[in-house]
């Protein structure tokens, strides 16, 4: 079972794990982990070494019928099994302690922040950036180096924003609950993230990138992201994309707030969070952005259970093609 329990331990094509820690946060978290961990080893080992030794030590002999001496009520061994355990959680409880209230710092009035509000939903993740007039979904780029303060919270039940390999979870609960977090990444790169508190049949398709660029690429992205978008060039999938889509979806100044917006959804890492946009054959949902979304709009149910976007629209095949074809194409150029 343990020889199991390792080989599956590396299963997985993403980096879902804190003992990778990529920032501060994580890393200081990370070495709370260690210590902990640290002591445990050191209980243990000193456990089975005395329990190793008393066994071999004090085993009964062939013959010997008299009866152990006692060691009820010794102050000594009371004194000693009493103050070491007291001596570890000290150890271990003060550097927690002062993480705790370090970790629990609120950026949100930091002028030099930038400030997330992070909504949760069924099953995607929604971003917004208050001081900038930006709402975008499953992709949160941030820029490298920057303290990110997370206001986040929910539009249905509970949720768990999580990012391994920059920080630990915070819940996201429904109403006025609004809870606070922050990090940082040093390094450009794309983390993985994820729900981490059981919201439904999709649960665990709920994965949402955090992508750190530096900042010049951040604030030409900041910039793309709030151009205006042009309708399909041809007037029959414009039309169907018009009345099916942005009723609900929102591209540049058009459409609806209500659901996520797709402005330079061609260009994400992946499509609906799970649906990876590559065509490298390790991963078993392979497929270029266009593939991953023809498959997530012809049916969404298919690919995750329970989501607010319903079954299979009512799109002819060239509505579907052409749809999938015209979002594919709207991608921001803002890294070099």
């Amino acid at each position: 079972m343990a020889m199991m329990v390792l080989v599956l331990a590396a299963c997985g094509r993403e980096d879902l794990s804190t003992l990778n820690p990529q920032g501060p946060v994580a890393e200081e978290q990370f070495g709370l982990m260690k210590l902990a961990i640290g002591i445990m080893l050191i209980v243990i080992v000193v456990v089975f070494a005395i329990s190793l030794y008393v066994i071999i030590r004090f085993r009964r002999r062939p013959g010997d019928k008299t009866i152990p001496k006692q060691i009820e009520g010794s102050h000594k061994l009371e004194v000693i099994w009493t103050v070491i355990p007291i001596i570890l959680l000290i150890i271990l409880g003060v550097p927690t302690v002062q993480s705790v209230f370090n970790l629990a710092k609120d950026y949100s009035k930091d002028p030099d922040a930038v400030k997330v509000i992070v909504t949760s939903h069924q099953y995607w993740w929604e971003f917004e950036y208050p001081e900038l007039g930006i709402k975008t979904a499953q992709e949160l780029i941030i820029p490298t180096g920057k303290t990110i303060s997370i206001e986040a919270k929910s539009a249905d039940v509970i949720h768990s924003f999580w990012v391994p390999s920059l920080a630990g979870k915070i819940d996201t609960n429904p109403g006025a609950n609004v809870n606070f977090m922050y990090f940082s990444a040093p390094k450009e790169g794309v983390y993985l993230g994820k729900c981490a508190e059981l919201c439904g049949p999709s649960h665990g398709l709920m994965d949402f990138k955090v992508k750190s660029v530096d900042e010049a690429s951040f604030e030409r992205w900041a910039a793309a992201i709030q151009e205006p978008v042009a309708l399909p060039s041809d007037p029959a999938i414009a039309a169907a994309f018009e009345s099916k889509c942005l009723s609900c979806h929102a591209v540049g100044d058009l459409g609806g707030p209500a659901y996520p917006n797709l402005t330079g959804i061609g260009g994400r890492e992946s499509v609906a969070g799970i649906l990876i946009n590559t065509d490298d054959p390790q991963y078993d949902n392979e497929g270029s952005v266009y593939d991953n979304l023809y498959r997530w709009i012809k049916n969404p149910d298919e690919i995750k259970p329970g989501n607010q976007m319903g079954g299979t629209y009512d799109l002819t095949k060239q509505e579907l093609e052409g749809i999938a074809k015209y979002l594919s194409e709207l991608k921001l150029d803002y890294e070099q």
